[in-house]
């Protein structure tokens, strides 16, 4: 069974998303990737998002440029493109801004991995974008 708690925190990510990238074309192509998932389907797409996040709380130690951390937000892209949109660079890094930001993201995502794993992530996407190299 959902924890209420989780639903409606879901819900809100959901309503301000819309509200802030509704008239996107990434915003359209989540529309039509998800149309059709399941309420299940939706959440285990989340949980997968957050484990992938909560990576980066065992990181924290290392500087945002180590190849592993890199690697890590690799997969965060890439999971991103597969389940939700296309996550170009210039998305991803305005993701990282919006996970350090505060609010709900930084919540959950220092609830996932640890107290400043948010703040990290955005360190280490940051690191990513600008040194334009992707690790194989």
């Amino acid at each position: 069974m959902m924890d209420q708690n989780a639903f409606d925190q879901t819900y809100t990510r959901a309503a301000e998303a819309k509200a802030l990238w509704g008239d996107t074309a990434a915003y359209k192509e989540y529309e039509a990737k998800t149309a059709g998932q399941s309420p299940a389907e939706r959440q285990n797409a989340s949980e997968g998002l957050m484990q992938i996040l909560s990576v980066f709380g065992d990181y924290k130690g290392r500087d945002a440029s180590d190849p592993e951390v890199q690697q890590q937000v690799k997969a965060l892209q890439d999971y991103i493109t597969a389940h939700f949109y296309t996550c170009t660079d210039e998305i991803l890094a305005g993701l990282g801004a919006l996970y350090a930001y505060g609010g709900d993201f930084t919540e959950s995502i220092d609830r996932a991995g640890g107290a400043g794993t948010a703040q990290y992530v955005q360190r280490a996407i940051a690191q990513y974008c600008a040194a334009g190299r992707k690790p194989l």
